[in-house]
């Protein structure tokens, strides 16, 4: 974290020279309008005049080696020493706050007061497939999770509830070889994926179902149907099973 103080404007960002010790070389800085602040606002200048003083978090170099930097990341004192207490993989605690499309958002047990400092993407919820975030988890739920990474500019925690489950492929790999007739949970475009066991699906290639044209898999084959497959391949790695057809699709 560095003392800055601004010295103008260019265009939305902020110029800034760093303020050092007596006899330091300056260096000119530049804070872009989108590192300004957490605040809603037209323009820096609203928030920012020329001779204030303000704390800032280097962020890199660009144009020509001009050092840039992120008021934001330092605005609020209480909320950067919350997210730099945290490490990657440490354990914490939290209530959901909120679920959307796009993941659920978490109060993380000792945050400053009025902030919602963690967020839970989508796929990071479950190993198991869901249609969205409100089938793993809901608002007022108690969770544990594991920290992907803290982030002082966003003022974020991002979180994992799957890393402290156990990856169901681990028991699923001993499967390789195996014929199953299990239903069509997903259609998509380039294949179609088949429910293996609880938490488990696989990707069935459209080149598997017809030597014929087809343009997608929906021509061939129904969501809901049973199919017969064979387990080709179980990648912990990518965390991916492929199928083979072995012959059957039951549309009773």
């Amino acid at each position: 974290m560095r003392t800055v103080r601004v010295t103008g404007f260019d265009g939305a960002d902020v110029l800034v020279q760093l303020v050092g010790a007596a006899g330091e070389k300056v260096e000119i800085g530049r804070i872009p309008r989108h590192e300004a602040s957490m605040r809603r606002m037209e323009h820096p200048s609203e928030l920012f005049e020329v001779g204030q003083e303000l704390k800032a978090e280097e962020i890199g170099r660009w144009r020509e080696g001009q050092l840039h930097l992120s008021a934001r990341a330092c605005e609020i004192p209480a909320l950067r020493a919350f997210l730099l207490a945290f490490e990657r993989g440490q354990v914490v605690a939290g209530t959901i706050a909120a679920v959307h499309d796009i993941g659920a958002f978490v109060h993380v047990d000792g945050e400053p007061d009025g902030l919602c400092t963690g967020f839970i993407r989508v796929p990071d919820l479950t190993w198991g497939w869901v249609n969205h975030p409100s089938e793993a988890v809901e608002a007022g739920q108690r969770i544990t999770a594991e920290v992907i990474v803290a982030d002082t500019r966003s003022g974020q925690v991002t979180l994992s509830l799957k890393a402290l489950q156990e990856d169901p492929l681990i028991s699923f790999a001993d499967q390789v070889g195996r014929v199953l007739a299990r239903p069509i949970t997903k259609i998509v475009p380039f294949g179609v994926f088949v429910q293996l066991a609880p938490d488990v699906v696989g990707l069935l290639h459209v080149s598997e179902l017809t030597d014929e044209p087809a343009e997608t898999p929906d021509q061939l084959v129904d969501e809901g149907e049973l199919i017969t497959v064979k387990v080709v391949e179980v990648d912990l790695q990518r965390h991916l099973v492929r199928l083979g057809f072995a012959g059957g699709v039951d549309r009773t």
